[in-house]
């Protein structure tokens, strides 16, 4: 890990929204992110016992943040998520829920990410779709 990575984990594992969800960062590159939620018995649950829904859209919107600002350029001024979509596709159980995210196409004013939820065994339980904009 280089110094600048270490420095950004820092600050994103000290977050406090990121402390109260149970999310920490594992990797970060240029056009992609990776995140982990630990669950435990203050992790939001749904239906069966599941991670709440919200709670993995939320997942989404933080690691899409984590891929774009990874290669942000210093003209780019962040403008926020124009749209965020996500599909459940199975209930996520587990201690472990991983959120990983790349950036497919990157323009100007607005980028599209695509995000995939999976659990402890590597099985896909959603897919989010984000477009971020920045300020022209």
């Amino acid at each position: 890990m280089t110094d600048r990575f270490t420095e950004y984990k820092t600050d994103f594992d000290s977050n406090p929204y990121h402390q109260m969800l149970g999310i920490t960062l594992l990797e970060r590159s240029p056009a992609y992110g990776k995140i982990v939620l630990l669950k435990d018995g203050n992790t939001p649950s749904g239906i069966g016992g599941s991670v709440h829904g919200g709670v993995l859209a939320a997942m989404v919107d933080i690691v899409v943040l984590v891929a774009m600002f990874a290669e942000m350029r210093d003209d780019e001024q962040p403008a926020g998520t124009a749209e965020l979509s996500i599909t459940y596709l199975h209930q996520t159980h587990g201690e472990h829920i991983y959120a990983e995210a790349r950036v497919v196409k990157r323009g100007r004013q607005l980028s599209f990410v695509e995000v995939d939820i999976t659990d402890d065994n590597d099985r896909l339980c959603a897919r989010g779709k984000v477009l971020y904009a920045f300020r022209a």
